[in-house]
């Protein structure tokens, strides 16, 4: 979202002043320049390469970065994807407003990551609103919004980089606008508003009993890149790699293995439909024997992944 941003200013007759990456709130002064020296992140390559200033500051609600601000004498500030809340201070410090480009159609999906839950509930449709900032979170009147189709193929990480383009779209009609002036804030409607916080480890572990095959392929897909899905089997938990959904439904319980090989497993799912997981590893030194080792001897045919 960052590079996407900055990317769309540029196709603007706008200046961008100042940038302030994430790395300055995740690593300490010291060790952020050691890790931009020793191993530079994507966005610091992509600030360099632009020759762009990189403000340097521990917070956006830190004095120093007021200061900053200040001094720039910054017309916008404009956010993505930033995980600090910001104080009535900073969202007053430039001349116009603090925006942020939060990737859902509010007021549905506040709140943190909302590709995984756009395709944990089947969604079809999401994208990006731009919307003023105010000390709530993802609550300011609503700017633009562009729309994104989600389809049935779709992971958390091929959703965000597609709101991502039309962010950078989208920032390029929103400046335009404020440029002509023919911008007009929207409240957004409480009625309608939704929050979702963040996925918990837990929701990562696939439960047969109780989702069936196609909400188990939403499950994975929604969780990629950010988080693994695990199988759970007695005391153990497996990764896969793979995975595929048979329509002939199963007559066995739900979280029924009715079939194994060295490194995958056959699991039946609520409705009666199977999986078939390839790939599987459990976290161990030697993993791959052990795994194959474990599944030989200790996984059996007509237990259950629970």
């Amino acid at each position: 979202m960052f590079q996407a941003l900055i990317s769309g200013v540029l196709k603007t007759n706008h200046e961008i002043i100042g940038v302030f990456r994430q790395e300055n709130i995740k690593y300490p002064a010291l060790k952020r320049f050691l890790h931009d020296f020793i191993c530079p992140s994507p966005d610091f390559n992509f600030v360099r390469a632009l020759k762009l200033k990189d403000i340097n500051a521990p917070g956006v609600n830190s004095p120093k970065f007021l200061n900053e601000i200040s001094r720039l004498k910054a017309d916008l500030i404009i956010v993505g994807s930033w995980s600090e809340k910001f104080s009535i201070q900073t969202i007053n410090a430039p001349k116009i407003a603090c925006i942020n480009a939060h990737p859902s159609l509010l007021p549905e999906f506040r709140g943190p990551n909302p590709y995984i839950h756009v395709i944990l509930q089947d969604r079809k449709e999401s994208g990006i609103t731009f919307h003023l900032m105010d000390v709530n979170y993802d609550t300011g009147a609503v700017l633009l919004q562009k729309h994104v189709v989600v389809t049935n193929t779709d992971t958390g990480g091929s959703l965000k980089l597609r709101c991502c383009d039309a962010a950078k779209k989208g920032i390029i009609e929103l400046l335009n606008d404020f440029q002509n002036k023919i911008n007009n804030p929207v409240s957004q409607n409480e009625q309608a508003a939704t929050y979702q916080p963040q996925i918990s480890l837990s929701e990562s572990i696939l439960d047969f009993t109780k989702e069936t095959a196609v909400e188990i392929d939403r499950r994975i897909r929604a969780l990629t890149p950010w988080m693994k899905c695990y199988i759970p089997y007695k005391n153990e938990f497996f990764t896969f790699k793979d995975y595929k959904i048979f329509g002939k439904p199963s007559d066995k319980p739900a979280a029924t293995i009715v079939k194994k090989t060295r490194n995958s497993v056959f699991i039946v799912c609520r409705d009666g439909r199977v999986i078939h997981f390839k790939g599987l590893s459990i976290k161990r030194p030697l993993s791959k024997f052990y795994t194959e080792f474990y599944i030989e001897y200790f996984m059996k045919i007509n237990s259950q992944a629970i």
